[in-house]
């Protein structure tokens, strides 16, 4: 069949016009991307400035709490310390995560507030702080300045384009001799060596973490397929969409995973194959859910991740991100050296975060003693300035990381305080006084 001019002419028209068309989607595409680089971009500088900016508050209240000479000062420092730790936390969520190995630097942001709270509460009892506590004091100090210096240097060169933060999460290398971004955290992270092993009675002790998992003893080793079939259910994101990043070593031989963007960390230990931890770093802007439904998708979550006998124990909410604790109870004993967390988005119920090391390393079967104190006499021994609300059957952790079976009883002061008081219900003594911080935003246990 031969082509006429007239269809020559609307052939050639019609090819400039698809080219035409495909050129314009290809510059809208381009466009598009670019434009989405650059909103994860400015997303991390802006992670990376309330970083350094928490960083640079928690080296100055340090630095406040080695000159403070009276117990009310040093308890108001050691909360103000307690929120900023937080808020860094908080914004490490918000970087990529594919290669940056912050284990040691997240174990310092969550011991340092508590340790603080420690010494706080030990002034405040009458006793004065030993000459080790505040050579810890100042070894803690010069490990937040350290930390500031290197956050505000590694921001400022993320800002002025020497690093490239964005090509971690795009799992890009940087070419030539341009820096990688993961230096700025992993000199830090090296830098340990000297850390002080902090004995102390809180949550995040050396003493309680650094024992072999009890959960782990005798478990068979799970292949790393295994491990990432694990981890993509506990995500739930396809495994085809994740890839192993690192392994970890230590007293948790773990493997570490994470999604193509970056955006996700999650670590399997290679024993027994137990998702350790997992942290996602989306950082909802709104809130359409209540912080009690909140709470209770953590309730559903961690009993569904094959948890049993959890008891939601406290709760705290910071910005849209409401976070769950969890302590193992069984035949009516709350077990508080048993815990988990859980961290869910307010927008959406999504959970963002899991943490279950104090489990792994302390779940065990118990057996709980016969000989004990009778419960009402043991509630004599409360002060006259409480009113006992309520009681019940508590295992907490000692100062040398023994476990102690006390009776808990939830009292009310004059001034409207909730108060826990722990009596041992072997030996009859006070082992130790909570105060209840309770508002909008959740509870929290000093």
């Amino acid at each position: 069949m031969k082509l006429t001019r007239r269809g020559l002419i609307r052939l050639i028209s019609l090819g400039v016009a698809a080219i035409a068309v495909l050129l314009i989607r290809d510059l809208m595409l381009m466009r598009e991307n670019r434009s989405k680089d650059l909103t994860i971009r400015n997303n991390y500088v802006r992670a990376l400035e309330d970083l350094s900016a928490a960083a640079d508050n928690i080296n100055n209240t340090l630095e406040k709490q080695l000159y403070a000479g009276t117990a009310q000062q040093q308890a108001a420092l050691a909360d103000k310390l307690f929120n900023e730790a937080a808020a860094a936390k908080a914004a490490m969520l918000q970087l990529p995560m594919q290669e940056l190995s912050l284990e040691n630097t997240y174990k310092f942001l969550s011991q340092v507030g508590n340790y603080a709270r420690s010494l706080a509460k030990k002034s405040e009892r009458g006793e004065e702080l030993s000459e080790q506590e505040y050579k810890d004091l100042k070894t803690l100090h010069e490990f937040s300045d350290k930390l500031a210096k290197q956050m505000w240097s590694l921001e400022e060169s993320v800002s002025s384009g020497e690093r490239d933060i964005s090509s971690v999460s795009n799992n890009n290398k940087n070419e030539g001799d341009t820096p990688s971004v993961t230096e700025g955290f992993t000199e830090f992270e090296q830098g340990f060596e000297s850390y002080p092993t902090l004995i102390y009675d809180g949550p995040f002790s050396d003493h309680l973490m650094q024992k072999d998992p009890l959960m782990l003893k005798n478990e068979p080793k799970v292949s790393k397929n295994k491990a990432l079939e694990r981890a993509s259910m506990m995500l739930n994101i396809s495994s085809n969409d994740l890839s192993q990043v690192t392994d970890a070593d230590g007293d948790m031989p773990s493997w570490i995973f994470s999604d193509k963007d970056g955006t996700v960390a999650c670590a399997v230990t290679k024993n027994g194959g137990y998702v350790s931890y997992f942290l996602k770093s989306r950082k909802p802007n709104s809130a359409s859910l209540e912080v009690k439904e909140a709470a209770q998708l953590a309730v559903d979550f961690v009993d569904n991740a094959g948890y049993h006998n959890m008891k939601m124990t406290y709760y705290e909410r910071v910005g849209n991100v409401v976070t769950v604790n969890f302590a193992y109870s069984i035949d009516g004993v709350t077990c508080y050296t048993d815990l988990i967390k859980a961290s869910v988005a307010m927008d959406d119920g999504e959970i963002l975060g899991f943490e279950a090391a104090g489990y792994l390393v302390n779940h065990k079967q118990r057996k709980f003693p016969d000989d004990v104190i009778s419960m009402p006499e043991c509630k004599k021994k409360l002060s006259p300035y409480l009113e006992c609300l309520d009681s019940s059957k508590a295992v907490i952790p000692s100062d040398g990381g023994k476990e102690l079976y006390c009776y808990e009883f939830k009292c009310r002061s004059e001034e409207g305080r909730n108060v826990l008081v722990y009596i041992n219900a072997q030996t009859g003594i006070e082992e130790q006084i909570m105060i209840l911080l309770e508002n909008e935003s959740g509870t929290l246990a000093m």
